[in-house]
């Protein structure tokens, strides 16, 4: 019993003097966490990046913001490998996520074959805003995912771990755009 005690009193303390939210993975786990649970720093970063897409109605793109909140609460992820090498570590992680990139390539393919049905009875050009709703339809009825693997890089900075950031490939596939 006395070297029951003295065990569990060493994992204590060990335990202890390692802070438990400062590992490269869980750092990693943190920064999935607020994609899967939409906070606010996710959601103003997505808003920014659909306030530049110009060609989409005020209605299209609220329905893409909704597209994209439902691929990050059905983010899922699994941590492959974490490995540190003194102040740098990189943590592996696969992600499951829609498949939107073939959603549109499938929708920009159908386009090709049937322009009559985006046709503005005008112009008799594509119409843009037909396209965007059909593209967007087809993106939501999605049902099939993608998986990726990502390799975040972390760096140590006054004994805190800091995630580097994501490149753009990256954040395309987390988007289930890549």
């Amino acid at each position: 019993m006395k070297k029951f005690g003295i065990l569990m009193m060493t994992i204590f303390l060990l335990v202890g003097c390692t802070p438990m939210g400062n590992t490269p993975t869980r750092k990693v786990e943190e920064f999935l966490g607020k994609y899967q649970t939409q906070e606010e720093v996710v959601l103003k970063q997505l808003d920014e990046v659909i306030d530049t897409a110009g060609t989409m109605t005020k209605e299209q793109k609220e329905k893409y913001r909704d597209l994209m909140k439902k691929q990050y609460k059905n983010l899922s992820y699994k941590i492959k490998e974490d490995t540190e090498d003194g102040d740098t570590a990189t943590v592996e992680v696969e992600i499951e996520v829609f498949d939107y990139a073939t959603a549109i390539k499938n929708a920009e393919s159908y386009l090709l074959t049937h322009q009559e049905e985006f046709l503005d009875e005008e112009t008799n050009q594509v119409d843009d805003e037909k396209f965007v709703d059909y593209k967007l339809k087809q993106m939501d009825e999605t049902k099939d995912k993608s998986k990726y693997t990502l390799h975040f890089v972390l760096n140590k900075k006054d004994q805190e771990w800091k995630l580097e950031d994501i490149t753009d490939i990256d954040r395309q596939k987390i988007h289930g755009l890549y």
